[in-house]
């Protein structure tokens, strides 16, 4: 861990200075609609946005830095977040801040998977786990303390957006100025979408369920929040407690998809997360219950990420792994965009209001666990024996971490099965 450190703190640091911002961002632009009086359905719209641009960042990035190089694309993008953040306070339109979310995700996929390259290489065999394990608990860790941040400034004002552009600004210095050499640039080519489905029809079907659960999570719940009078000290430790329970809860999880049929594991984590939706959606005016409500839907969605592209592996050689995630985060994606704006829609005032951020999350995590259930029945389970290991992943992180996740969680499988020859 320790060698990790030294080798990668830098990168290590802006991209916790990075998810800072982003986080900070999210949040703050939920509760900055509600005082500009945006109707939710446009808020939802907005919120949207930022996965269109974060999908098809993902798919473009890769030859973006094939053409120019890391250091170029990685500055380049810097550059437009921070322009994007400064100018939300001063065209408060939804129209203007969906084309800033559009172009926010795009550039931060592409600094995730020019940030993530740089940390496959800066690892060696040996560390790349705890590499991996660390880039992910940085990533939360930023997410949860820019709901702190909040508090410093008045969301109605424009200093809180100008701390969130400083935080990125300032993220590229570490990163820019430490990390060398540049590596070579390659992902694997994704599997077709038919090919998953054939392979792992659970798999595609909780990747798309799961996109929606996780965007109205990133994307609405400080909406939520402003919709449902929350004070802003309440609304950033209700955001928190969604990744608190992530982080918290992932490596128990992860445990616990190693030793078990992972469908009937995908299935309580279903029921458990649908349960703390409804406890949400029914006990929501007492702020107690909200947090443990969040802190459930957090602690179940997020670990499901991993939870999924490890039950598909089970189908899967290891040389079609990386192949197969890279399509399973496209269809996440997918699902990302349409999240928002149901949740919007659902939150309107002439059908659910507030309660509706519950409703489709807890619609969503029921029907995953349906799904799971119903294939229980089609065919047999993987043996507990012949399963790979799960990898801990976020759904925050880009195509390239997933592939690194897969080839760490390959290497320690092999090593369990055959240590002798590892060694």
């Amino acid at each position: 861990m320790l060698q990790v450190l030294s080798s990668a703190w830098a990168l290590l640091l802006g991209m916790g200075l990075l998810m800072v911002g982003n986080g900070l961002q999210s949040t703050l632009l939920g509760v900055r609609g509600e005082i500009q009086e945006f109707s939710t359905l446009q808020m939802s719209f907005v919120m949207s946005a930022y996965f269109v641009g974060f999908l098809g960042g993902s798919r473009l990035a890769p030859e973006m830095i094939r053409r120019v190089g890391h250091v170029r694309v990685f500055a380049a993008l810097a550059s437009f977040i921070s322009a994007v953040m400064i100018m939300y306070p001063l065209l408060a339109d939804p129209i203007a801040w969906s084309l800033g979310r559009v172009i926010i995700g795009f550039c931060f996929s592409g600094v995730y998977v020019t940030a993530e390259s740089w940390l496959n290489n800066a690892a060696n065999n040996e560390n790349r786990g705890q590499a991996l394990s660390l880039y992910m608990i940085v990533q939360m860790i930023g997410i949860v303390s820019a709901q702190g941040l909040m508090l410093v400034g008045d969301p109605a004002g424009y200093e809180t957006f100008v701390i969130a552009s400083i935080l990125v600004s300032i993220s590229f210095a570490p990163i820019l100025l430490s990390i060398s050499p540049t590596p070579a640039f390659d992902t694997a080519k994704p599997m077709t979408l038919k090919q998953l489905m054939d392979i792992s029809p659970l798999g595609c079907v909780g990747m798309f369920l799961l996109g929606g659960i996780f965007s109205a999570q990133f994307g609405m719940a400080a909406v939520y929040g402003a919709q449902a009078n929350l004070t802003l000290p309440q609304i950033s430790i209700f955001v928190a407690s969604f990744y608190v329970g992530a982080m918290l809860l992932q490596y128990p999880l992860g445990w616990f998809s190693d030793r078990m049929d992972r469908r009937f594991l995908i299935l309580l984590v279903g029921v458990v997360g649908g349960s703390g939706a409804l406890i949400g959606m029914f006990f929501g005016a007492q702020f107690p219950m909200l947090l443990v409500a969040a802190f459930m839907i957090g602690g179940m969605s997020n670990p499901l990420y991993s939870l999924l592209i490890a039950y598909t592996n089970d189908y899967l050689g290891h040389e079609d792994m990386a192949a197969a995630s890279g399509g399973l985060v496209f269809i996440n994606g997918l699902g990302a965009i349409a999240g928002p704006v149901i949740t919007g829609w659902l939150m309107g005032d002439g059908v659910f209001g507030p309660s509706g951020f519950f409703l489709i999350i807890a619609a969503l995590l029921f029907i995953t666990a349906v799904y799971a259930a119903y294939r229980m029945t089609q065919r047999a389970s993987v043996p507990v024996d012949e399963t790979g290991m799960m990898a801990p992943i976020y759904p925050t992180i880009s195509p390239v971490a997933v592939e690194v996740a897969q080839e760490v969680a390959i290497e320690a499988d092999q090593e369990e099965q055959n240590p002798q020859e590892v060694a």
